[in-house]
């Protein structure tokens, strides 16, 4: 796609479509008011008649054949001190209602309120913009109106005032990049389990590397056995699809001895394993490598963005199936770190895999480690589809990620960590088990992972919630959504500034 930043001069538009802010305090100004006036009053008319008030997501289009756009598209922004975010929500609806008219050349017109965060309105226009141009649809040989955004203009202009066109200029390409990133996790995790299985995706991991500037790796089961990667290795016995532990290294800061891990659960299918899971959207359970897609997406960004840190991104890849070989309720796995594990219920596989992803993470020097997994229903409970979990054992770590991920279009929500969680996971036959029923499930969940780091400051995103949808929105269809990439790179480009926060220890029962 073809990315642009002209002025709104008539002569020098070129797109099928210019889409104008509006807002829901019904008062015309910048672009919209400019429009407004070219079609002689027809924006406020469509306010006057109630067809739109304003709020986020609402559209009204007006045909206009002696503008040069030909096409007007008015799009609710809602609240004038909207997030910068929501930008990425006002381009994502454009496209989305464009582009299933088969306009594949779209121009955006910036609010004023832009001209005091130029280069982020951009930046999530853009990235806005590009999320709205996948579909479902993937597999289909005739897909119902695909959208085939060819070109994307960034009006500089809005009324009388110009934004600044370098913040313009660099905000979209940091836009297209983290986009284009987030487009790509999205459709691994849309790719059916028979087309992503462990080994498809350590080569997709593998193919961002190379056109990158990554170093990449993948063990084998054989190589996992050699480590004591017990844990893994028992969730992949019941598949004949042998696992992978997937890393991608990024060094931008080689005298630095600090590194950042980013760990995605990377399970590319799962049944539930002997506690199999019901049969009714078990196929969605495909999506259950969202964290591991998030991390390979983090990674494209991180390596083209370069900031000046050590970032290093471990995806431990497997499926979990109820094959004659696979791992029953009351087995003994042992972990990389030598810790045994009673298995309780199949279905709490996840951990498992990320045990061992964890130690690997802190023998391969992470002085902090992230993990992001879908990992407990438990979290949908508590956080439906709006935000994700977010668990640590270093409230300092954790506060500083989250004042970091408000910048971001995604949302994240501080959850305890207590020691009685920790007394929870306990086993009578072995260190853990890991599951321990109901009550608090994602945060003993939490606790369970708590036990593979160590004293590394370490924060656990449960983002079952999150990392898929169960409806199209105006702005972003039906599916994974590419969480957590916007947070993962916000917190690399923040380590390459070297604030860490100093550790003030983990959560204490009571504190909260």
């Amino acid at each position: 796609m073809q990315i642009h930043v002209t002025s709104g001069a008539p002569g020098a538009l070129r797109a099928g479509a210019l889409v104008v802010p509006v807002f829901a305090d019904g008062r015309l100004d910048g672009a919209a008011q400019a429009a407004d006036a070219e079609l002689a009053g027809a924006i406020a008319d469509v306010f006057a008649s109630g067809e739109i008030a304003g709020k986020e997501g609402e559209v009204a289009l007006i045909h206009a054949a002696s503008h040069p756009a030909k096409r007007i598209l008015a799009v609710g922004l809602g609240k004038r001190d909207y997030e910068p975010a929501a930008l990425a929500r006002y381009a994502g609806t454009a496209v989305r209602y464009l582009g299933k008219r088969k306009l594949t050349s779209i121009a955006f017109a910036l609010p004023l309120e832009a001209q005091h965060h130029t280069h982020d309105a951009a930046a999530f226009i853009v990235e806005g913009a590009l999320g709205g141009t996948i579909d479902s649809t993937t597999y289909r040989t005739e897909p119902d109106k695909p959208i085939a955004l060819e070109e994307l203009t960034l009006v500089s202009t809005a009324g009388s005032h110009e934004f600044d066109r370098a913040a313009l200029e660099s905000g979209a390409e940091r836009g297209r990049i983290i986009g284009e990133a987030v487009n790509g996790a999205r459709l691994l995790a849309f790719t059916p389990a028979n087309d992503m299985t462990p080994i498809h995706m350590a080569k997709a991991a593998e193919e961002i590397a190379k056109k990158y500037g990554l170093k990449f790796h993948a063990l084998d089961e054989e190589q996992m056995a050699a480590k004591g990667m017990g844990s893994i290795l028992g969730v992949s016995r019941g598949s004949d699809e042998p696992a992978r532990m997937i890393v991608l290294e990024y060094t931008g800061d080689p005298s630095s001895k600090e590194k950042l891990a980013f760990v995605g659960k990377g399970l590319t299918f799962d049944s539930g394993g002997i506690s199999i899971k019901p049969a009714e959207n078990m196929h969605e359970m495909k999506y259950d490598m969202c964290g591991g897609a998030g991390v390979i997406g983090a990674m494209a960004v991180v390596a083209q963005l370069k900031p000046k840190a050590n970032i290093i991104g471990i995806v431990p890849s497997s499926e979990n199936l109820p094959g004659p070989r696979a791992m029953k309720p009351g087995d003994i796995l042992r972990a990389m770190n030598g810790k045994t594990i009673e298995v309780i219920n199949t279905d709490a596989e996840g951990r498992l895999i990320l045990a061992d992803a964890l130690c690997y993470a802190k023998e391969l020097g992470a002085t902090r480690i992230v993990d992001a997994a879908t990992l407990t229903g438990a979290m949908v409970v508590a956080l439906g589809h709006a935000a994700t979990g977010t668990i640590s054992n270093d409230d300092a770590f954790r506060d500083h990620f989250l004042t970091l991920a408000k910048h971001t279009t995604e949302k994240y929500w501080p959850l305890p960590l207590y020691d009685e969680f920790s007394a929870t996971v306990k086993s009578e036959i072995a260190d853990l088990r890991n599951s321990t029923g109901r009550a608090a499930g994602s945060l003993t969940a939490a606790a369970f992972l708590k036990a593979f780091v160590g004293d590394t400051p370490w924060i656990h995103l449960d983002i079952a919630g999150t990392a898929y949808t169960d409806a199209e929105t105006s702005y972003l269809a039906k599916g994974p959504t590419g969480y957590p990439i916007r947070a993962f790179v916000a917190l690399a480009e923040d380590a390459a500034k070297n604030q860490v926060p100093a550790k003030n220890g983990s959560a204490k029962a009571g504190a909260h």
